[in-house]
């Protein structure tokens, strides 16, 4: 949830500042808009990069799924895998990725806040364990012959590299 990732950074007192976007709004966010809300420099500053590294994450899980696969060491990937499911991570639908991919507003029709009534995030962990539990990934196990994931399935990319 994004409270909880906020609190790893250090940066938890912005929490509310998060809990009326949606995790696409979060992921656009721009240094001048967090100025624009009073968020100092440095938390500003570590705020975008952490965003940024949010971006990358599937790279990243692409990369390690090859280190594995290469019989590489386990304890940098398995470390990595914890500190990732630790961040926010939105739940993959195949619809969003097709809207995305045609440059519309994904969320346009039914928004949905970083954190629920609750205060749960309403497209993070929580979310993300159930896209988890709904892939099934042939060759999950086997070589990396399996089935290439859309971009942006960062459950299912999750998912393909724990198989490993």
């Amino acid at each position: 949830d994004v409270p909880a990732w906020l609190k790893s950074l250090r940066l938890h007192k912005y929490a509310a500042l998060f809990s009326q976007m949606t995790y696409e709004e979060m992921m656009a966010l721009t240094e001048c808009q967090l100025e624009a809300q009073n968020v100092t420099k440095g938390a500003r500053h570590k705020i975008v990069i952490s965003i940024q590294k949010l971006k990358e994450r599937q790279n990243l899980l692409k990369s390690l799924e090859g280190d594995i696969l290469e019989g590489g060491n386990l304890r940098v990937p398995l470390q990595e895998l914890h500190q990732m499911i630790l961040t926010p991570i939105k739940a993959y639908s195949s619809q969003t990725s097709s809207t995305e991919e045609h440059g519309r507003d994904v969320d346009s029709h039914r928004p949905s806040s970083l954190l629920g009534s609750d205060g749960q995030g309403s497209g993070c962990k929580d979310s993300a364990a159930a896209g988890l539990q709904q892939h099934h990934l042939p060759g999950c196990e086997g070589e990396s012959g399996g089935a290439p994931l859309p971009e942006g399935d960062l459950p299912g990319q999750f998912t393909r590299v724990m198989g490993k």
